[in-house]
């Protein structure tokens, strides 16, 4: 590495792409990635095709040099040691609200909206099964938290100073008592493809099925402004290369990237309702440039 990042380039072997028109360009040559409009310039050479999460967890592995361009402390405690082994304990009313707790962050698609999030400079939270492992993935970019969600004491660790939740799967909402201080909650839904389905797969579903339901009507009861993203089937193919549609019934017969649903999660906070929010999306012929103004777009729309 030559230089500082803030002024020259970093070579590496992984990709990391993030801007209003693509999301999230595939690898093939060599190219320069703008990673925050006033940030640095890294260029990443590619000598083999990675899996995207592998590609940018090596990115985040990059070492204590990355860690420093971030401002992230040293690596935790590699024994998974961290806040919800605390006691529980009194929180200032007034306390800075500025993290985005992520649930399911071990999941693939939990992955991607981490990843994205880094990307966008957010302090992210994440509930996850395996803390060591994620400690050893994310570092400090994320603090990681486990344990058994219906246990108050680890939600209300969870949820200090987390102004927003993004929801990639179901099964969390609807086991939590109180969301108390948390200002909007993004709720990636499968439930328009989950009515859709029928015979052994409507079977196989059923169970994610009465959990996205119950989700949504623990959200739809919480009274927090909340955005529910009714996608289509979800796609283990490259985000950034297609368009979007956003007609009404779309869900339920189409499919979306999965790396074009974690964008669209992280997005998503950046647009928050007064109420509710509730919008389907699937991958189309609608190129989009500017996601706050079509997010504004169909709020409005869906308002009327």
């Amino acid at each position: 590495m030559a230089g500082t990042l803030s002024s020259s380039t970093l070579h590496c072997q992984t990709y990391l792409v993030s801007s209003s028109q693509n999301p999230w360009r595939p690898l093939n040559s060599s190219f320069l990635v703008n990673i925050e409009k006033r940030g640095a310039l890294v260029r990443c050479s590619a000598k083999k095709k990675i899996g995207f999460v592998d590609q940018i967890l090596d990115y985040i592995e990059g070492g204590p040099k990355l860690r420093k361009w971030y401002g992230a402390p040293e690596l935790l405690p590699k024994d998974g040691s961290g806040v919800e082994d605390q006691e529980e304990e009194d929180y200032p009313e007034d306390e800075i609200r500025d993290a985005v707790l992520v649930t399911d962050g071990d999941s693939e698609i939990g992955q991607m909206v981490i990843l994205s999030s880094i990307v966008r400079r957010i302090r992210v939270k994440a509930l996850v099964k395996d803390k060591r492992s994620a400690n050893e993935a994310f570092g400090t970019y994320v603090e990681s938290i486990s344990g058994d969600t219906s246990n108050k004491i680890l939600v209300k660790k969870a949820l200090r100073g987390v102004r927003a939740i993004i929801c990639p799967n179901e099964g969390f909402l609807s086991s939590v008592e109180s969301f108390k201080g948390v200002e909007h909650i993004v709720l990636l839904s499968q439930l328009s493809v989950y009515r859709a389905s029928s015979g052994i797969q409507a079977i196989m579903t059923n169970n994610q099925r009465k959990l996205a339901e119950k989700d949504e009507s623990v959200l739809i009861a919480s009274g927090i402004p909340y955005t529910i993203i009714r996608a289509g089937k979800l796609q283990n193919t490259p985000g950034g290369t297609q368009g979007f549609s956003f007609e009404e019934g779309c869900a339920a017969s189409g499919s979306l990237s999965m790396e074009d649903a974690a964008f669209l999660c992280v997005e998503s906070l950046e647009v928050v309702p007064q109420a509710r929010f509730t919008f389907e999306v699937v991958n189309g012929g609608e190129k989009v440039s500017d996601w706050k103004e079509c997010l504004t777009r169909l709020m409005e729309k869906t308002e009327q």
